[in-house]
């Protein structure tokens, strides 16, 4: 059983209610400190203590900052060299720059600059970059094998920010989300802020909104909010088989092959039709050259242990094979699901595939953008293209 730390966002997430949600789970607060000193950065300290929110209690973490009128600016590489220079980690060190290289990158296309131009005017403050070396620091401590996360709750309506008021998510947030599963609407306010979009993002092993897990321990997060609902992130520490394990199925199969070199190959395109029709869960053709020189085709035909039979039938009366070989295979299945692309010229099919609870490929139905295409009198590649941009 793999040792696992769970994030249910359903009120969303930030950088303090991380801290505060890891503490509670049992990461040690001076031990917390005592790794932060390792930046060799001074004028913060942690505010720890206990807090309620609608009734459930958790840990309320704080970050002081001495004298804020004081607080420096920062660029991208005045924090990497902040955290290379430390003595913290290798790991700590490594996640910590991927969570802001996140954050870097998301600004760098929002105001189309490079990633060196962008001004960390509020996430490289320092009580930002304390949140975020000390995510990578709570997580170490844990010892886990993998991080999940449920959808992230992002919140909804305006936020005040440096550039005026923006809508939730902010387009930073909405840039570090992009293809990790979320939910809106539930508060309206910011749930969901671009350093805890950014934690999830650069660290989560696998999202997913069921948890076949085995829970040993509870944690809350105390947000800086109290409003209609708990403002609380809860994580968990758990043990569970493993989003990879998880996100793979592995089923028993039939395969059938038959060598063909007196056929008509027109017919091959009929009989191909017929097996899928009838349920074959593949059917592919393998150039080969049989006996005495003669070129040929290899008819491979994968199915259920169930419609074996039927397979037979058509080969035997369709095709002028007289033989065939059958062998049981495993088959290993990513897990699928299908999105619905909503574009100026139709809705489109994006069938999404995922490992370890992330999105590893997704295509269009290629039957559809063909159908559009010839509708629309465009090309497929303006109808893919269309499609990709309205993910």
């Amino acid at each position: 059983m793999k040792r696992i730390l769970y994030y249910d966002c359903f009120a969303g997430i930030s950088g303090d209610m991380n801290l505060g949600a890891l503490v509670d789970l049992g990461v040690d607060a001076e031990y917390l400190e005592k790794e932060l000193s390792k930046l060799n950065i001074d004028g913060f300290r942690l505010e720890v203590g206990r807090d309620i929110r609608k009734g459930i209690s958790g840990t309320k973490v704080t970050v002081i900052i001495e004298n804020p009128e004081n607080e420096k600016h920062r660029y991208l590489r005045h924090i990497v060299e902040l955290i290379d220079n430390s003595s913290l980690s290798e790991s700590i060190k490594s996640k910590s720059l991927a969570i802001f290289d996140l954050i870097a990158g998301a600004e760098a296309k929002v105001h189309n600059i490079s990633k060196e131009k962008v001004h960390f005017h509020e996430v490289g403050a320092l009580d930002s970059i304390v949140d975020i070396v000390g995510a990578a620091i709570c997580q170490e401590y844990l010892e886990v094998d993998e991080i999940h996360s449920s959808p992230i709750q992002l919140g909804g309506g305006f936020v005040k920010c440096a550039h005026g008021k923006m809508p939730v998510p902010t387009p930073a947030t909405a840039e570090i989300i992009k293809a990790l599963p979320v939910r809106s609407g539930l508060v309206d306010y910011e749930a969901t802020t671009p350093t805890g979009a950014a934690i999830l993002a650069a660290t989560v092993d696998c999202f997913s909104s069921n948890m076949d897990l085995i829970i040993a321990r509870t944690g809350y997060g105390i947000g800086q909010r109290d409003g209609e609902i708990p403002n609380v992130l809860r994580v968990y520490l758990a043990e569970g088989s493993g989003q990879e394990e998880e996100d793979v199925r592995v089923e028993e199969a039939i395969m059938l092959k038959c060598n063909i070199d007196d056929m008509n190959p027109e017919w091959f395109t009929h009989v191909t039709s017929l097996l899928f029709d009838s349920g074959a869960a593949d059917v592919f053709m393998t150039p080969i050259i049989m006996k005495k020189s003669r070129p040929g085709n290899m008819l491979s035909v994968l199915c259920n242990t169930d419609a074996v039979d039927r397979m037979k039938e058509i080969i035997f009366t369709q095709t002028s094979s007289i033989g065939l070989r059958e062998y049981a295979v495993s088959k290993s299945m990513l897990r699928r699901e299908i999105v619905i692309v909503s574009t100026r010229f139709g809705d489109v099919n994006m069938k999404r595939s995922y490992y370890g609870g992330k999105v590893v490929s997704e295509k269009p139905e290629f039957d559809q953008c063909q159908r559009l295409a010839l509708e629309n009198n465009v090309s497929l590649e303006v109808i893919q293209k269309e499609v990709y941009k309205n993910l």
